[in-house]
C-alpha cells in the first residue's frame, strides 16, 4: 500500500493543486480536448481496457463486476503487468491522479485501476 494517494478525476475536470502526477489511462484521446490543453505528465494506452473488452462492457453498470474480473484479467499479462508497474513507480514518488474521459468514473477501469494501486 502507498503513502501517496491515487484519485480518478474525469480529464473535463480542472487540474488540482493536489493532483500529483496525472496519467491518462485512455486507449483512445478524449474527444473535445486538445493535446495541448489536457494537463497531464503521461499518457499510458497500454493499462487501458481492450476494445474488444470497452465494446462489451458498454459502460453497462449491470455488467461492471463481470467487467472488473475480466479487466484484472488483462492486466494480468506482460503488457499488463509493465503497465501496472509504471503505475506504482508513479505513485512511489508522488500522489497520482488516474484521468479517464468516461461520465460514469464510479463503474471505470480508472476505478478498477486505484483499488489494485491502492492495495
Amino acid at each position: 500500500m502507498s503513502a501517496h494517494p491515487v484519485k480518478v478525476r474525469r480529464v473535463y475536470d480542472d487540474a488540482e493543486r493536489d493532483d500529483g502526477t496525472r496519467v491518462l489511462v485512455d486507449r483512445i484521446w478524449p474527444r473535445g480536448i486538445r493535446k495541448s490543453d489536457l494537463p497531464m505528465h503521461e499518457w499510458l494506452k497500454d493499462v487501458a481496457p481492450s476494445t474488444e473488452l470497452r465494446t462489451w462492457y458498454g459502460h453497462d453498470p449491470a455488467k461492471f463486476e463481470a467487467f472488473r474480473e475480466r479487466y484484472r484479467a488483462e492486466l494480468d499479462t506482460p503488457e499488463g503487468r509493465h503497465a501496472l508497474a509504471r503505475l506504482r513507480t508513479l505513485l512511489a514518488d508522488d500522489a497520482l491522479t488516474l484521468l479517464t474521459a468516461t461520465k460514469d468514473v464510479e463503474h471505470s477501469h480508472a476505478t478498477v485501476l486505484a483499488g489494485l494501486l491502492r492495495h
